[in-house]
């Protein structure tokens, strides 16, 4: 089968945006790249069944993952891609074992939303929980992959804030 230059240039604009987003979801793709929905479906179905881009499919969420990112790294980059939770780890894996009071403080969250985000990396198998004898304690499990995820691909997340502040100043 024989692609046409547009196909190319479409999917190739795609494959640069989960290249610069591991871990993309579908709507955020459609505002990066601005296809409509029924193009989109398709360059990224040609694409997956090409081999050149992974897809993970949770309930109700698609997220779009270059092939070099490994399954442990997009594991963690589900959960990176979201603000309090990057905030919630970061902070475990710069104070080692912390408790939940220090991680509601920090964060300035809720502590039930605290607590649903903890859940979330313990089921993850991200963080683990030892019992101490009056609190529980809070630990990154593969502190040097975590490490690299966020050195990797933080500032692409980073990045996008401060453009989109400058942007916003541009317009004024």
């Amino acid at each position: 089968m024989v692609q046409s230059v547009q196909e190319v240039d479409a999917q190739a604009i795609l494959l640069k945006g989960i290249e610069e987003n591991p871990g993309i979801r579908y709507r955020e793709l459609l505002r990066l790249t601005g296809f409509v929905n029924g193009v989109l479906s398709y360059h990224l179905l040609a694409l997956e069944r090409a081999n050149v881009i992974k897809v993970n499919r949770e309930s109700r969420m698609t997220r779009y993952y270059p092939l070099s990112v490994s399954d442990k790294e997009s594991t963690i980059l589900k959960f990176v891609r979201h603000e309090p939770v990057r905030k919630i780890l970061l902070f475990i894996l710069e104070h080692d074992m912390c408790t939940f009071n220090e991680i509601v403080d920090h964060t300035g969250k809720a502590p039930s939303t605290v607590s649903l985000h903890l859940k979330r990396l313990r089921e993850a198998g991200i963080i683990l929980i030892r019992h101490g004898e009056y609190h529980q304690l809070y630990r990154v499990v593969e502190r040097d992959l975590v490490a690299e995820v966020f050195s990797k691909y933080t500032t692409s997340f980073m990045d996008k804030v401060i453009n989109n502040y400058n942007e916003m100043l541009e317009e004024l």
